[in-house]
């Protein structure tokens, strides 16, 4: 249940490589592009007769933009993730599960209106720690948060693909401990520099593997059976 030496082989085995560059190559743009535009805004709107205020105003303005972007990462990695989730869920399973089928039929606009409720919930439930970090103890609940969140939404993301999101959740629920410790590993590979430019790929290929796992442990209830039942045919046949 803690496929770490599967995720690292599938990186190799599911041709991974050139999606992990693109996947940073993004990260990078994405978050350069959000600092770059959110600081030119507050340029743009503060215009003091003191040229030495304004240009203190922009200095703190990009430094909390820096911090607070740090440690929203964990939720940014679903934004990003989410162009590359099937495409990485199709090539692990290619690699690794030939025999599971396709994914549920019409679960992509489905899976989008989730996701984007998803990241404004967890905008928001970030937003809301903001303060604690004065108290000194918004980073380790943070940890906490995000590590239910991510861990939730990378697995139902990976289940989900065959399951849909329901059946997903109640699957997830049946084995919460796991996918709360894919969480955490994930929340703190997000901190990690460098690694954190390409989570959203390793995420779901950890999750990928967590939820065959899960399968096998045969703990899957009557309704996500039933969901199987209704998947589109794999390419693979």
């Amino acid at each position: 249940m803690f496929p770490l030496r599967k995720t690292l082989m599938s990186l190799y085995r599911a041709r991974l490589y050139p999606l992990l560059l693109l996947c940073g190559l993004l990260a990078v743009i994405l978050v350069g592009l959000l600092v770059v535009g959110i600081t030119s805004l507050s340029v743009c709107l503060i215009d003091f007769k003191w040229a030495w205020i304004n240009t203190l105003i922009s200095t703190v303005v990009g430094i909390a933009l820096g911090i607070g972007g740090w440690f929203m990462l964990p939720v940014m990695t679903v934004l990003v993730g989410g162009f590359f989730q099937d495409t990485v869920i199709r090539r692990v399973e290619a690699a690794f599960y030939p025999d599971s089928g396709g994914p549920v039929a019409g679960h992509f606009f489905a899976d989008l209106l989730y996701d984007i409720r998803f990241v404004l919930l967890a905008l928001l439930l970030n937003m809301i720690l903001l303060p604690l970090y004065l108290l000194g103890i918004g980073f380790p609940v943070s940890i906490l948060l995000n590590s239910y969140l991510l861990g939730r939404e990378f697995f139902e993301a990976a289940a989900g693909y065959h399951l849909g999101k329901k059946a997903a959740k109640q699957l997830g629920r049946s084995h919460r401990m796991n996918v709360y410790t894919g969480g955490l590993v994930i929340t703190l590979a997000t901190l990690t520099p460098l690694i954190n430019l390409f989570v959203p790929v390793l995420a779901t290929v950890w999750m990928v593997h967590l939820y065959h796992n899960c399968r096998r442990s045969g703990s899957q209830s009557p309704e996500t059976n039933l969901k199987q039942e209704t998947r589109i045919p794999s390419d693979n046949g």
